[in-house]
């Protein structure tokens, strides 16, 4: 199999062009490449395969080998991966994932090859029943902003969002959540208080968390415990779910650019009037080869 690795602001996967080879069960190979001791090391395996209704489509599966929805920081890569191939020549790329299709724009450098990209992620989702987390009759249409969560007996103040996969945002600068979590942002213990969030009986399919540190009305700081990887340096989704809590809880400015600042690098967000987020970031190829498998 030959493969490339790329990275969106730190967060790493293994690429896989589909259209030369066929992967028989990438759920069991997501699991073996994405081992930091034994395979490869990533965040997780994505394919890119041909599509009928876009450009390219993607599918992208979790170290765990869980199958996720959609990935802000692998999407860049699969575009910079099919323009510098030249399996396209396209600046502006249709891209399928099981999310939908998502919008890009390609930017770049003096020779020639992608290295950044925007993203038009769609639409954020508030409903309970979109995240999803667990309703019935009762609060079906109901939001989550600035609500409390029980996490390992303790009580947090949080906002839930959907990027096309749930996301649960933690603001640290609220005196409740500082209270609990009792220690900066660099401090927190993500790999011990992770796996709590993620398996929360209130989010049936699991969820992504974000910590999140407000600098100011234009910069947030943010460390992230995505579902079926553990912590990783960035996560595309949860940077702009982020960005909209912020908006939602008065802390940022709808339609003006956020600078996310994430463990492996920055992405630029807004949270636009009609409910679509804008993502841009850079997409990073580091090397190309090939394993048994």
């Amino acid at each position: 199999m030959r493969f490339t690795k790329m990275h969106g602001s730190g967060n790493d996967y293994i690429y896989v062009n589909c259209m030369d080879c066929k992967i028989d069960n990438p759920s069991s190979l997501a699991v073996k490449v994405s081992d930091r001791h034994k395979g490869i090391g990533s965040d997780g395996l994505v394919l890119i395969q041909s599509s009928v209704n876009a450009d390219f489509y993607m599918r992208m599966f979790n170290a765990d080998g869980s199958e996720g929805a959609m990935c802000g920081n692998a999407i860049r890569c699969v575009a910079k991966y099919v323009y510098d191939n030249k399996l396209t020549d396209k600046l502006n790329l249709d891209i399928e994932t099981k999310s939908g299709i998502k919008h890009l724009k390609l930017f770049l450098d003096k020779e020639g090859l992608v290295d950044s990209a925007q993203v038009d992620m769609g639409l954020a989702y508030l409903k309970r029943e979109q995240i999803p987390m667990i309703c019935d009759e009762t609060n079906k249409g109901e939001t989550y902003i600035n609500k409390p969560i029980t996490v390992s007996k303790k009580e947090y103040n949080v906002t839930c969002v959907s990027m096309g996969n749930p996301h649960c945002v933690i603001f640290m600068n609220d005196k409740k959540n500082m209270d609990n979590l009792k220690s900066q942002l660099e401090l927190l213990d993500l790999d011990r208080i992770g796996p709590d969030f993620e398996n929360n009986s209130m989010f049936p399919d699991r969820v992504n968390t974000e910590f999140v540190e407000v600098i100011d009305k234009t910069t947030l700081k943010m460390r992230v415990y995505e579902r079926g990887s553990g912590e990783t340096m960035a996560c595309g989704t949860g940077a702009c779910a982020t960005v909209v809590a912020a908006v939602l809880n008065g802390i940022c400015d709808r339609n003006k650019t956020v600078t996310v600042i994430l463990r492996g690098g920055k992405l630029e967000i807004a949270y636009l009037d009609d409910k679509r987020v804008i993502m841009k970031g850079e997409a990073v190829h580091v090397f190309d080869t090939e394993m048994n498998i």
